[in-house]
């Protein structure tokens, strides 16, 4: 009895922490945290790997998406197996479900684990904007989502206050104004509460956002929001991550503008995503530098005929600009299997595609688009 009379503030504490995830996340609970604490740059070939791109903000379309990939059954619980899950970062601004998607891809993660899979989730421009203030794409409805979340956090705090035993917690808006002049007061609330949760070691930057990679090998696929160049390999991919996280998670001042800010930036670069132009020749300078490296996924620049792919299928491009705060696209995501090689799973049912063969290529009956 004595040992459950200690250990009373720790039980209080999760069960406030269990009931405010309940509230804010649309009625998710999170099942118990079993992922190694291995924060890794690199992963080994799985036998099914699954990209999705942008999410923006639509939760409907990115369950459509993974029900689509065959990776949560019909109540949204992971079935995937030991499949991989990489999803390429801006699940942030644009929509007004962002944080119902990060407790999603939470719960995913972990439900992954139990199974033998892996749910990756990665850093787009958009999370690095929202770290570092930048609301320009910010929805109303996205304001609100935050206002919620401050409110039942809020709450939770002050349950906590005021239990003996527990570090009284800190003021969520310190050092935040409680206005801004050039807003319109409607939207003070929402904008107090967004830098709150996502400043640097912020509650929602540090818990989410700081698992996030910036650059991912999977097998023989390179991962990156926008893109990779040269320097950035020389920089060093796992340093990228490393310092990326520990800014986010508030362990250090900064992190280093080329990396993740400008036009040339690994979230930002549009060098090879663009429909007009890709510059082949940088990126196969790029991929034989990475040990290997066969092609690169990204996101970052919405592909409006769909998933596709250019430079001898070195250069996918990924982001079909599902959400219905961008072009409202109908869900594609890309799968690299084993057995099928790799192939655009689609919902659209006029598309016919070209699938991107690797060697060894599959059978002609192997090679189709799923609806």
């Amino acid at each position: 009895m004595e040992e459950r009379c200690q250990n009373l503030p720790n039980l209080v504490s999760s069960f406030v922490d269990t009931f405010v995830d309940f509230c804010v996340s649309g009625g998710i609970f999170l099942p118990p945290d079993h992922s190694p604490p291995l924060f890794q740059t690199c992963f080994p070939s799985p036998r099914r790997l699954v990209a999705i791109g942008d999410l923006h903000g639509d939760l409907q379309k990115s369950k459509q998406s993974l029900r689509l990939a065959g990776l949560i059954d019909s109540h949204d619980h992971w079935c995937g197996g030991d499949s991989t899950l990489v999803q390429v970062g801006d699940v942030l601004d644009r929509g007004g479900q962002e944080l119902k998607i990060l407790y999603f891809l939470e719960k995913l993660k972990r439900q992954a684990v139990k199974s033998g899979g892996n749910v990756i989730t990665m850093n787009g421009n958009h999370e690095i904007m929202n770290v570092d203030g930048d609301f320009r794409y910010v929805t109303p409805s996205g304001l609100d989502e935050f206002t919620n979340w401050a409110y039942w956090f809020c709450i939770g705090n002050s349950i906590k206050s005021l239990c003996d035993g527990l570090e009284k917690p800190k003021d969520l808006y310190r050092g935040i104004p409680s206005s801004f002049p050039r807003l319109k007061q409607k939207y003070a609330s929402g904008f107090r509460s967004r830098i709150a949760a996502l400043r640097p070691n912020g509650p929602i930057a540090a818990r989410f956002l700081s698992k996030n990679l910036t650059v991912v090998v999977v097998g023989e696929s390179v991962f990156v929001h926008g893109g990779v160049l040269p320097g950035h390999v020389v920089y060093g991919l796992e340093r990228i991550n490393l310092e990326v996280r520990d800014w986010i998670s508030g362990l250090r001042e900064r992190v280093t503008s080329s990396l993740v800010r400008g036009r040339n930036s690994l979230v930002w670069l549009r060098m090879f995503s663009t429909t007009e132009v890709c510059d082949c020749t940088a990126l196969q300078h790029v991929l034989s530098t990475i040990p290997g490296a066969r092609r690169m996924i990204m996101g970052h620049t919405i592909q409006q005929a769909g998933i596709n792919a250019v430079c001898d299928n070195r250069a996918l491009r990924i982001d079909v600009g599902m959400s219905k705060g961008c072009i409202n696209g109908l869900p594609e995501v890309l799968e690299i299997s084993d057995g099928s090689g790799v192939r655009i799973l689609t919902s659209n049912p006029y598309r016919t595609v070209d699938l991107l063969l690797m060697a060894p290529p599959p059978a002609p009956q192997q090679v189709q688009v799923e609806a």
